[in-house]
């Protein structure tokens, strides 16, 4: 076992968990003494280095991408005194640093653990019930649902529509952005409804705007973490192109406009924007089937009219789509490919 005990922490590895324990220093950030320990498996590291300087130096921890919930919250955007994965270690311990940096290194040669993308959290993220209270407003969590109580500071617009309640099953990804200081941060729970929503955080009514106390406001990464962890795992998201859009990748969208094969995965709860469908439109990939020609030749019949609300599906999905290509989230040429295979499919 290896073990390091500084003021700011303690590690401890024992061939294969990290336990990491932040210290109860005045100097330890907030955000990491309330966080707690976290005991990270050697699954979800990616690497270990120390970094010595002249007076104190650090050992850091590198998680592999997906494995933290916490991390795919924040994006790495925490300050580096509030990386729970980061310690100070004075400089008379280095050498045991390096030693505790060596027993991790060797343990991830011996298990040839990977260092490409998790493709499942190996870490749970904050425990719930867990309620932060912001500059903008308290902020809670409980496991199924999301709660803002506005503050008398926050913008009348927020304050009219009354506490902000979002079931999980309707997010579909949480945005965190620290308050440095000098710039404000926000807390942003994007919906199927808000998914293109332009407004700004002090009046958005799905955003806490953090802008008072930024060692507190710190504290809303917490709630971002406990979402996130909940939600479905970003390498199981079926997505489509965006623009700065937080995770959603590039990819042929045309599948999202045509109508979905019955065994296919529901946009929704796949975590992408899913455009909603008509309850009872017919499965459009038969239309285009070859139809039974007699052997008697003869002029084949004008084919019968589409049903009326197959011209309402076709006029929805386009206005959609049309939705989606000013909203940016389709390019040129994708908006102009998948037009072109909504109209074949109608046809």
């Amino acid at each position: 076992m290896a073990e390091i005990i500084q003021r700011d922490g303690t590690w401890v590895f024992d061939g294969s968990t990290v336990r990491i324990t932040p210290g109860l220093h005045r100097s330890v950030p907030l955000f990491r003494q309330t966080y707690g320990e976290i005991a990270v498996p050697l699954e979800a590291v990616a690497g270990v280095v120390y970094e010595p300087e002249r007076k104190r130096g650090r050992l850091r921890l590198r998680l592999r991408e997906g494995a933290d919930p916490l991390l795919q919250a924040t994006g790495g955007r925490l300050p580096d005194a509030a990386d729970p994965y980061r310690l100070s270690v004075d400089i008379d311990r280095s050498g045991v640093a390096e030693y505790v940096a060596e027993e991790i290194r060797h343990a991830l040669l011996i298990e040839q653990i990977p260092k490409e993308p998790a493709g499942a959290y190996f870490l749970p993220g904050p425990p719930v019930p867990v309620s932060v209270r912001s500059s903008d407003g308290t902020v809670s969590f409980d496991g199924a649902r999301v709660r803002i109580d506005w503050s008398d500071t926050s913008d009348r617009v927020k304050r009219a529509t009354g506490p902000r309640i979002i079931g999980l099953p309707d997010l579909v990804r949480v945005e965190w952005l620290p308050n440095s200081g000098y710039e404000d941060g926000f807390l942003r729970f994007v919906t199927n409804d808000s998914v293109f929503s332009k407004l700004p955080p002090e009046k958005d009514p799905f955003a806490l705007d953090l802008w008072g106390s930024a060692r507190r406001d710190l504290l809303t990464a917490l709630v971002a973490a406990a979402v996130m962890a909940r939600l479905p795992h970003p390498s199981a998201r079926t997505t489509i192109g965006g623009h700065g859009r937080g995770e959603l990748v590039r990819g042929d969208p045309s599948h999202l406009l045509a109508a979905a094969p019955e065994d296919s995965v529901p946009l929704q709860a796949s975590g992408a924007f899913q455009a909603p469908r008509t309850p009872h439109a017919p499965h459009v990939s038969h239309v285009s089937q070859t139809p039974h020609v007699s052997q008697t030749p003869q002029r084949p019949p004008a084919p019968p009219a589409p049903p009326e609300h197959i011209h309402d599906t076709l006029l929805r999905r386009l206005r959609e789509l049309g939705e989606l290509h000013r909203g940016g989230v389709l390019t040129d040429a994708e908006f102009a490919t998948t037009k072109a295979a909504v109209l074949r499919d109608f046809q």
